[in-house]
């Protein structure tokens, strides 16, 4: 089996609020990593995770590696 064509591949998710500096007193980016399903999900995740940070749940995206 060939390695490069996998379905499943790893993504990281990054808090779109911390990043854009909404949150001025954030010490940190939240990052969070998980898998997707190539063929299901084309394009760009995004997921509502918890932030430690922003102590909040806010959107995620998906960053490049």
């Amino acid at each position: 089996m060939s390695k490069g064509k996998d379905v499943r591949v790893r993504v990281i998710l990054e808090c779109t609020s911390c990043r854009n500096g909404v949150n001025k007193v954030s010490r940190g980016i939240s990052r969070h990593i998980t898998q997707k399903n190539r063929h299901n999900t084309p394009n760009r995740l995004e997921l509502i995770k918890f932030c430690p940070y922003c102590y909040k749940h806010t959107i995620h995206g998906e960053i490049k590696k």
